[in-house]
């Protein structure tokens, strides 16, 4: 019971992603409707149960919006986990300042890039013009801010039916 559920707010619009346990509960409970099962079955006292894959709620829920934070997981969501120096994706991914912190660089989503092991050793502390190196596109923050966190969001958009519920955003489809 490791798989996870899109929860819409009853307007449609992503809310949150929870364990199939928690989504059960909700429609069991009267909360929420399953919108769509992911075709396994799930063994209960009462007989089996289809597993849901999208419930949406049957009250809204209101909630602030909220803030992106900068963190290795939601750098390396922006980048689409590949190096943005090389252009390849790995699975030792870091952190690269793009100015070192040591030439005065911040820690901001306009100078923090995910790079490959290899890049971040060849980079180093110098700068970009002293190692030839050059960056795909340019770091900047994300102007859309999903209720889901970023790396769910990134992930949701490989699934085919969560797809449908989730908004598009240029700037991810790269």
């Amino acid at each position: 019971m490791s798989e996870e559920v899109l929860v819409l707010n009853s307007d449609y619009e992503p809310l949150n992603v929870c364990h199939v346990r928690r989504a059960i509960s909700l429609v069991y409970l009267g909360k929420a409707d399953v919108l769509h099962t992911n075709g396994t079955r799930l063994a209960t006292l009462h007989g089996d149960v289809r597993t849901p894959s999208v419930v949406k709620l049957k009250h809204h829920v209101r909630r602030p919006l909220p803030e992106l934070k900068l963190s290795r997981r939601t750098v390396f969501a922006r980048d689409g986990y590949i190096c943005q120096y090389c252009g390849q994706p790995a699975k030792d991914l870091t952190i690269d300042h793009v100015i070192p912190r040591r030439h005065g660089g911040k820690t901001s989503w306009e100078n923090v890039v995910c790079s490959c092991r290899r890049c971040n050793m060849k980079k180093g502390d110098k700068l970009l013009h002293q190692t030839g190196m050059k960056l795909m596109r340019q770091p900047h923050r994300p102007r859309y801010i999903p209720y889901i966190s970023l790396t769910k969001y990134m992930a949701g958009r490989e699934n085919e039916v969560w797809k449908n519920y989730l908004p598009v955003f240029s700037e991810f489809m790269d």
